[in-house]
């Protein structure tokens, strides 16, 4: 790997023993994927969560996070260098103020307090979300990133027209105290090209069947380009979060297109460049069964004890819809209803009285986690419903509940009436 002269200065331990370890670690990453070179970035956003049996194993933070984020026995003092760029923490394992509900013990909170703490010295924003791009970090058109979390991995790639890779623990803290990433996958103009072409045959108006849409992708494509052509309505921001999450959920989606709306395709020609489709795929009422089909296949009983919203985190916009569907009613004595959002937009919704309501409704918004990320969920609870495709996805096997996927509307009925009606029509 070729390195410039200030790269060759961290590797060298002139910018102090953190930058060393973490420029270390990116050159034999970069030369473990065939990468030329380094990039710079000013954008990066990782997960730097300690657990309490690590804890207990390396004794300090910095012992805990030298051995698991930079690969390095030797302990390094992050504090004490800090992060070159701009950096991002994504979600937690607990929501600070609801801990108790979301049955973690006192140590847990505790931890979870001088984890933040420990990463607000060492430089790092506490955005503590999913979804980084609703609170303020919106990469532009271009940007070289170093990202975790697929759902907004594959939303700043497609929506944004931003450059980054799935990045692990170990890269994207790496990317933090020096500010290069490896130049390989979808930081090349040509690793960005659409690879199968997917024709929309069918209506795709709703939340739920943009979910729909992108789990067919992404179990279609899996690590590929899908390019969707045929969408006949605009959709907005939460349609292609939803369509973004659900293709990294079933296929490990990183990025797709839509000519004439996402940032880098005007036509399906462009999309392509000068490569022809490697598969040409229909979405049709068949294959829209098959996802609804696919995302159901666990919800046996109808009797939902478990209502969850906000996977991505969701905006001050979906939270505003829930409220007009809530407002004045009440949830059912055996279901709870949980809504996770970034915490910056919660203060938005208590400032609107968005809060109360839910509150009112015996509801409770949350922030900084969810269901799977953080292994939470109601005490007891064994059946789900959700609008979310990648919590449908993924949480039968995390947390063995049963999951029922739908619209915002049918999830809302279940949380009131405690049962599911849901249905595709």
């Amino acid at each position: 790997m070729r390195l410039t002269d200030d790269e060759k200065a961290m590797l060298e331990g002139k910018e102090g023993l953190a930058r060393k370890k973490a420029m270390n670690l990116l050159v034999r990453y970069g030369e473990a994927l065939g990468a030329e070179r380094l990039v710079d970035t000013n954008n990066v956003g990782g997960y730097m969560v300690a657990k309490k049996q690590h804890m207990k194993e390396f004794g300090s933070l910095d012992a805990l996070f030298s051995e698991f984020n930079l690969d390095s026995s030797e302990v390094v003092e992050f504090a004490k260098d800090k992060v070159k760029v701009f950096s991002c923490q994504f979600e937690t394992t607990t929501d600070p103020e609801f801990w108790e509900l979301q049955g973690k013990t006192h140590e847990d909170y505790q931890l979870m307090m001088a984890n933040e703490e420990y990463l607000a010295r060492g430089g790092v924003a506490l955005m503590c979300t999913c979804t980084p791009y609703l609170v303020g970090n919106v990469p532009i058109k271009g940007e070289h990133c170093a990202w975790m979390e697929s759902s907004a991995v594959v939303y700043i790639n497609s929506v944004l027209g931003a450059r980054t890779n799935a990045e692990g623990n170990s890269s994207a803290t790496a990317a933090m105290l020096t500010g290069k990433i490896p130049y390989w996958g979808f930081h090349i103009d040509e690793n960005r090209l659409g690879t199968h072409l997917i024709d929309v045959e069918c209506t795709v108006e709703n939340q739920m069947e943009w979910g729909l849409l992108g789990y067919y992708a992404g179990r279609m494509v899996k690590e590929r380009v899908p390019v969707i052509n045929g969408i006949k309505k605009l959709p907005n921001l939460i349609k292609l979060k939803q369509l973004g999450a659900a293709a990294a959920s079933s296929g490990g989606v990183e990025m797709y297109h839509i000519p004439g709306i996402t940032a880098e395709a005007r036509t399906v020609e462009e999309a392509f460049g000068k490569k022809q489709p490697v598969e040409k795929l229909r979405f049709g009422k068949a294959e829209r069964n098959w996802a609804y089909e696919a995302l159901n296949a666990t919800g046996k009983d109808t009797n939902v004890d478990f209502v969850m919203f906000g996977c991505p985190h969701a905006s001050i916009e979906e939270i505003w819809e829930i409220c007009k569907l809530l407002e004045g009613k009440r949830i059912h004595e055996n279901t709870a209803l949980w809504i996770f959002t970034p915490r910056g937009l919660r203060e938005i919704a208590d400032r609107n009285g968005f809060s109360k309501i839910i509150q009112d409704a015996g509801g409770v918004l949350m922030s900084d986690t969810c269901p799977a990320l953080g292994q939470l969920m109601p005490k007891g609870a064994k059946v789900m419903a959700t609008n979310s495709g990648k919590q449908a996805h993924y949480l039968p096997s995390v947390m063995g509940v049963q999951a029922w996927y739908g619209t915002t509307g049918e999830c809302i009925d279940a949380a009131i009436t405690g049962q599911w009606r849901g249905g595709l029509k």
